[in-house]
């Protein structure tokens, strides 16, 4: 007999019971969250696409501003894509916001600025998935629509005893019915958030409190002492380390940021003049082809190039070491245009910045406050080809 085989049958799984635990837990122990204050599918939206590989801890404090700053889909779908941006900025995975922002248009210019209650035309819009769909019409719409995400996906491999990869077609086949299978008669959205809320605070990846969960005498996991080995863990991909360089020019009191372009990591956010080195040079200390490679990305005639900070920053299996660097405009800056702009550090507030970005702006920001020149700051300046 399989893994998969020897998971608990949906026929000899407690369902009443479960259920009626369950709600009487949830009584009691249930989150306090900002967006389940009313059954709003626009709040429900927003703090569902936000919580997408991102803690409620996090997600609290954005979703506030967000919500003060666009209260509904009009004033969302008015904005300009920056303003969506600069709001989200910190929260990563940024393609959530454009589709926000996408979905939010669609829905005023189709919709009549209403969700659809139909999972399928919910699943048709910019960014929601089979889980975001289900999330609206059960907590806003009380439709009967199962969920599954990371806290249920582990709750119920748990209950069932499903030893096998949950994230397989064949697991999620097999977890998304149960998930459908689950659901109780009535009440469809508070038993869904107790789910949640019950994988969130009790069978959490680590250590789980099964002395505490009202359901253990339910969960095959825990009869069997397999919780810790429940669900299959994912395969951790292997991290690849990489430098990568970033200039700051400027002109006066002024540097230069360019838009991100689609296609590109972080596209439509702000960004120093940034680059990755060439073959040749990847393991080199030897940094003389920057003064070439800067003058040739900005098309500028640039001074000196100094040293202005090193940090390290993670992207998907990415562990990148920026070196960042100033350097400054002997001739005439070129006007700003779409995707190129010139901006004092004063400034660097009103626009979208990458996460590096904005750590690179701040430290700009800090030495214009601490009246000290760069170039008499720093040391080991490198000559820049004009």
């Amino acid at each position: 007999m399989t893994d998969a085989a020897a998971a608990l049958k949906a026929t000899e799984f407690p369902f009443q019971s479960f259920r009626r635990a369950l709600r009487h837990w949830y009584r009691d122990h249930g989150r306090h969250l900002p967006w389940r204050a009313a059954e709003d599918p626009y709040r429900v939206w927003i703090s569902e696409i936000m919580l997408q590989q991102t803690t409620v801890t996090a997600v609290v404090p954005y979703f506030e501003r967000f919500l003060k700053r666009f209260p509904d889909l009009t004033t969302l779908a008015a904005a300009d894509e920056s303003e969506v941006l600069r709001l989200w900025e910190g929260l990563g995975y940024y393609s959530r916001a454009r589709n926000i922002h996408k979905t939010a248009r669609v829905l005023v210019a189709q919709h009549e600025a209403q969700f659809p209650r139909d999972l399928a035309a919910l699943q048709m819009l910019p960014g929601i998935g089979r889980y975001t769909a289900g999330a609206i019409a059960s907590f806003a719409f009380g439709l009967r629509a199962p969920i599954l995400e990371a806290n249920t996906l582990r709750l119920y491999a748990r209950l069932i005893g499903y030893r096998d990869d949950p994230r397989t077609t064949i697991g999620q086949r097999r977890l998304w019915e149960f998930a459908e299978q689950v659901l109780p008669a009535r009440d469809i959205g508070p038993f869904n958030q107790a789910l949640m809320d019950l994988g969130a605070t009790v069978c959490t990846p680590e250590r789980p409190a099964c002395e505490t969960c009202p359901v253990r005498t339910c969960c095959v996991a825990y009869s069997l002492n397999l919780q810790d080995e429940i669900p299959q863990r994912a395969r951790r991909p292997e991290i690849t380390l990489v430098t990568e360089y970033a200039v700051a020019v400027s002109c006066g009191q002024q540097y230069l940021l360019r838009k991100r372009q689609h296609g590109e990591r972080w596209a439509g956010l702000w960004d120093f003049v940034r680059f990755s080195p060439p073959e040749s040079h990847e393991d080199s200390t030897d940094e003389s082809w920057m003064s070439t490679e800067a003058a040739r990305r900005t098309g500028l005639a640039l001074k000196s190039l100094n040293p202005l900070l090193t940090f390290k920053h993670s992207v998907t299996r990415y562990q990148i070491t920026l070196r960042c660097f100033h350097a400054t405009v002997v001739k005439a800056k070129r006007v700003s245009t779409d995707s190129e702009v010139w901006v004092s550090p004063e400034q660097f507030g009103d626009l979208p910045l990458s996460n590096p970005a904005r750590k690179i702006a701040r430290h700009l920001q800090q030495m214009k406050a601490t009246p000290v020149r760069v170039a008499e700051s720093l040391r080991d300046s490198i000559p820049v080809t004009e």
